[in-house]
């Protein structure tokens, strides 16, 4: 399917995307911060600088769009009509990437929590969950654990 805007629109419309701030990112660290939570943000000396970082919990937590990360079997994780291998290959370098961050933060003692964005979407009154999610002692979480809305087969 052609894209229905130019490209210099779309070229915009990409530039504009956020890396860090995004809405879930903010309603995330403005609900753990209500809880009594106290965290640092993106720190850049630890592999893929989490978003939020909760050293009294040796936890780092990544807040991920469903679309940019792959969110399994979800329905946000869509694949564009259009330059269809180069966008595969772009998000299969965007998964490598994570996998990679979260092993390395393993092997350096910290446990790791993603947080999807199709969570915030459809799950708003299950935030109580991440709280214990954060006091648990495993070393890797995702929250949800299963995508609200399925991709179609």
């Amino acid at each position: 399917m052609p894209d229905v805007v130019d490209s210099a629109t779309r070229s915009r419309m990409m530039r504009s995307i956020k890396g860090r701030d995004t809405h879930p990112e903010v309603t995330l660290r403005k609900y753990l911060h209500a809880q009594g939570y106290r965290f640092r943000l993106h720190r850049k000396d630890l592999p893929g600088s989490p978003d939020l970082v909760l050293h009294r919990y040796h936890l780092a937590i990544f807040v991920h769009g469903c679309y940019w990360h792959r969110h399994a079997d979800c329905f946000y994780a869509s694949v564009p009509g259009t330059r269809t291998s180069f966008w595969e290959a772009k998000f299969e370098e965007n998964v490598r990437r994570d996998r990679r961050a979260c092993s390395q933060l393993k092997q350096l003692g910290w446990r790791v929590l993603v947080v999807w964005e199709c969570g915030f979407k459809h799950f708003h009154e299950r935030l109580s969950e991440i709280p214990k999610m954060i006091q648990a002692e495993k070393l890797y979480q995702e929250w949800p654990s299963r995508p609200p809305r399925l991709r179609p087969v």
